[in-house]
């Protein structure tokens, strides 16, 4: 009853519709892309499995538009967090007729995809990516349901002078790697603290040990990294084994439970941000976790951002009751609901109002939240 009542609640009572009789529901196609192979194909599972709750559930309602009944229909396409795959897969999805996309997780993937849905007027919402360009690029189809960089690396760089005036950071290359740091940067020069040290990798590395090197002989009292937990979990073990005692930070993409199983004890202490509030205080958040647990197993992190995401985009089509987008365009745009994550609103570049940032350390194997940042929810 709980899961009926807040889905209730997210959809509103006027799309609650009786049984729909003998007619055979019309289908609708709603893109659903991650990466489901290589490293990351955990978290790329985890926006599937949110978005697929959501659809499911809707789905569940009998929902109609003109007057007839629908189904929405998931296809889910794997971009390996690949930019190249990412535009080949948009293209695959827009020639198949979906009439709206819920992801990319990457920003390296979500921005050269975006020209292609924006090029042929099909809403984009990212329950994952970050970088602030991705909505910058003065598209009206491009949406995301999470505090952006700009946001998230603020908080990590002031935090960061707080455990140290110097500062060293890497970054894994990528439009969110690299975006994120640029941000912690400004971030910890606001806060009075001093960047030691710039170093790079790949998102393919998984060796660091020259560069952690090179940082030890400047001393830094935090390491922050920009990139993903398979390169976050090794990363922190190296600097361990090389006797680094600093303190490691990271973004969304390692405050993961993969980085977790991945880094083991010498992950502890670790410090990781993650735009949105803990699940834990999420206003959905205890009933999310309940659902998805039942059929998937643990959130990892994105789920219920994806969730949100196909929520907002079906909520849209339903007040305008049209699939086409030139007609639910107008109502994503004035969107204003209590989602699974909490307040949900867009600014005129399609980023979440007054999203929250939130910081974890890992404690005793496990992330705990430390304090949140922004956020109607956390005021």
């Amino acid at each position: 009853m709980r899961s009926k009542l807040l889905i209730a609640c997210i959809l509103g009572a006027s799309y609650w519709t009786a049984p729909a009789g003998a007619a055979d529901p019309a289908t609708v196609k709603i893109g659903c892309v991650a990466p489901l192979t290589g490293p990351q194909a955990h978290l790329g599972k985890d926006i599937e499995n949110g978005a697929r709750l959501a659809v499911d559930a809707i789905n569940a309602t009998n929902p109609r538009l003109g007057g007839q009944p629908v189904q929405f229909v998931l296809q889910v396409e794997d971009d390996a967090a690949d930019p190249k795959t990412a535009t080949v897969v948009a293209q695959k999805l827009v020639d198949e007729g979906v009439k709206g996309v819920v992801g990319h997780l990457n920003s390296g993937a979500s921005i050269p995809a975006s020209r292609i849905y924006a090029d042929n007027d099909i809403p984009q919402i990212s329950p994952a990516s970050t970088a602030v360009a991705y909505t910058h690029q003065g598209f009206k189809t491009t949406y995301r349901v999470m505090a952006n960089d700009s946001q998230q690396g603020q908080a990590l760089g002031k935090y960061a002078t707080k455990l140290g005036k110097r500062v060293a950071v890497i970054d894994d290359r990528t439009a969110y790697g690299q975006g994120l740091i640029d941000e912690v940067v400004k971030g910890v020069a606001a806060a009075g603290g001093e960047v030691v040290g710039r170093e790079y990798t790949t998102d393919k590395s998984t060796d660091f040990t020259a560069i952690l090197t090179s940082l030890k002989s400047k001393k830094p009292d935090v390491v922050v990294f920009g990139g993903m937990d398979p390169q976050a979990a090794p990363m922190i073990r190296q600097l361990r084994t090389l006797g680094m005692k600093t303190a490691f930070m990271g973004g969304d993409g390692m405050q993961s439970a993969e980085f977790l199983k991945l880094a083991g004890p010498a992950g502890e202490g670790a410090i990781g941000s993650s735009p949105g509030l803990p699940l834990a205080k999420m206003p959905g958040g205890a009933d999310f976790r309940k659902r998805f647990n039942e059929r998937f197993g643990k959130v990892q992190i994105y789920a219920p951002f994806a969730h949100d995401a196909a929520v907002v985009m079906i909520q849209a089509m339903l007040r305008a009751d049209s699939t086409e987008p030139e007609k639910y365009l107008p109502e994503l745009a004035k969107t204003r609901i209590d989602g699974v994550i909490g307040p949900i609103a867009f600014d005129d570049k399609g980023d979440l109002k007054d999203g929250p940032v939130t910081l974890y350390q890992v404690k005793k194997g496990h992330w705990e939240p430390v304090e949140t940042v922004g956020g109607q929810a956390a005021q």
